[in-house]
């Protein structure tokens, strides 16, 4: 699909960008305030220097996926770590190019802000994303740990 373009979100795309998210199974508002908050949420994450949000558009007008990549500061590096904690396709476009241009891009500004590593995780549930992770070359380099709190 030659038609896409990937960009940086803004405040225009919020609406969409909470749709992909909760496509992607995050948690939905219950209540009306919900709304609100997740919307403040985004827009903070958007003007945050040290966050981006990469969307993919088709043809200018529809977006039909997302990246979120956060750079961290780690105690034992002088050069930031690209995070990527949400990767979004719409389901009708997955497997057509749209996830690899995504990660491509992401690897741009990787390597603009001068990161060592790109890193993700990817739910054990989701065997699909892992074989598509290692495709572009991503390895599997630690376990994750969770420990729900509410």
């Amino acid at each position: 699909m030659d038609n896409i373009t990937i960009r940086i979100a803004s405040n225009n795309d919020i609406s969409i960008i909470l749709g992909l998210l909760y496509d992607l199974g995050r948690p939905k508002p219950q209540k009306d305030s919900d709304v609100e908050i997740f919307r403040k949420l985004v827009t903070k994450y958007v003007r945050d220097s040290d966050k981006t949000i990469l969307v993919a558009e088709l043809e200018g007008m529809k977006i039909i996926g997302m990246v979120s990549v956060m750079y961290l500061s780690r105690l034992n590096r002088s050069t930031l770590e690209m995070y990527i904690p949400e990767l979004i396709v719409l389901e009708k476009y997955q497997n057509k190019g749209m996830g690899k241009k995504l990660i491509n891009s992401c690897i741009v500004l990787a390597k603009k802000k001068k990161c060592h590593r790109i890193r993700l995780e990817s739910g054990n549930q989701r065997k699909n994303s892992h074989q598509f992770y290692k495709s572009l070359g991503f390895e599997q380099s630690a376990i994750s740990f969770t420990k729900n709190l509410d």
